[in-house]
This record gives structure tokens, sequence and C-alpha cells, in this order.
């Protein structure tokens, strides 16, 4: 079960170089998600709160619990590199659904945005978050 732990939390690109640029991008990716996509959570547009797409039909409170938390939580994680692995399993969720079944009949430039967040996501899902995160400077160590 350690074993388990530790591969979940440790992470290490190579070199110095390669893990101060996972270093950059996930923290690049995590404000650009927040930014574009978790701000809009906050924001009321004609007094009303952003419509979350429900394709899987799931309860309203639970689709928009998931999606509020993948946009607003799920970024400060991901720049602190605090279980990066784990966290951004409900984002790629979120990502994937928008590309595979909310946009699959729009044009490539709506397909597009959804497509690259997925892309990012999974690359930092099967890398880690690299040696500059919170996961590998305290919490690799305990296991």
């Amino acid at each position: 079960m350690n074993e388990i732990i530790s591969y979940i939390l440790y992470s290490d690109a190579g070199s110095m170089l390669n893990n101060y640029a996972l270093l950059a991008f996930r923290v690049l990716l995590a404000l650009e998600l927040f930014r574009v996509h978790g701000m809009k959570k906050f924001r009321l547009e004609n007094g009303q709160k952003e419509h979350v797409p429900n394709p899987l039909h799931l309860p309203e409170k639970l689709n928009g619990l998931v999606a509020t938390f993948a946009d607003t939580v799920v970024p400060f994680l991901m720049a602190l590199g605090l279980f990066t692995r784990l966290a951004v399993l409900p984002t790629i969720s979120v990502t994937a659904i928008g590309y595979f079944v909310v946009h699959r009949k729009d044009s490539a430039e709506v397909r597009d945005v959804p497509y690259m967040y997925t892309l990012s996501l999974l690359l930092l899902l099967v890398l880690g978050p690299g040696r500059y995160s919170i996961d590998v400077q305290y919490l690799s160590h305990l296991f």
C-alpha cells in the first residue's frame, strides 16, 4: 500500500530543467483554468450563475459541485503540487465529457479547448507534479 501512495505522490522529471518546466507548466495551466473557467463560477451574468451542462443527467447540485470543484479547487491543488495526480481526475472527467459529449457535434474551434485541457491534464496525471511540489517535498517522505 505504501508503494502505491508513494507512486501517487512522488514525481521526478529527471533533470532540474525538466522539473522546472513541469512546475511552470503546472502553475500556468492551473492559473488559466481558474482564471477562465473557475472565475465564471462566481460571476453572475444577466442575474444568473453560469449554466453547467449536465450530459450524464446527474443530480443538478452534484453536477454543479463537481464542475465547481474541478474549476476552482483543483487549480489550487495543481499549482501547489498537492495530491496532483488525484486532484486532476475530476477536471479530466469534466473536460473529457465536454469534448466527447457536450461538444461532439461542434466545430473543431469549439472542441479545441476541452481537448487541450484534457491532454494537458492527462500529461500531469502520467508525469505527476515534478520534483518541485508539496507532494514530493513534504508528503512523499512519509511513505
